[in-house]
């Protein structure tokens, strides 16, 4: 495995924390530092894709479509680079 296709599986691996961590509105207070982390990470480009993707409703609830895109786009960013040994 080569360090492009590394660096996106660690992302992958923070984009599922991520999503983990949205479900704890309040994370306690010796994780906040990696809860915020985390964030920082994958803020900027959730971002600009919220800015065109609105959130799907379901009832009460809000579904945040842009981290899955943001998922599905890092997969398959982590697919062609895989396949080229990067």
């Amino acid at each position: 495995m080569g360090i492009v296709s590394f660096a996106l599986q660690m992302y992958v691996y923070v984009l599922l924390l991520y999503v983990i961590f949205s479900w704890v509105p309040n994370p306690p207070d010796a994780l906040r530092p990696f809860v915020l982390g985390v964030a920082r990470l994958v803020e900027p480009l959730a971002m600009p894709l919220r800015r065109v993707i609105p959130p799907l409703r379901l009832g009460v609830v809000a579904l945040d479509l842009s981290i899955i895109v943001l998922f599905i786009g890092v997969q398959l960013l982590l697919s062609v680079t895989r396949s080229l040994g990067l």
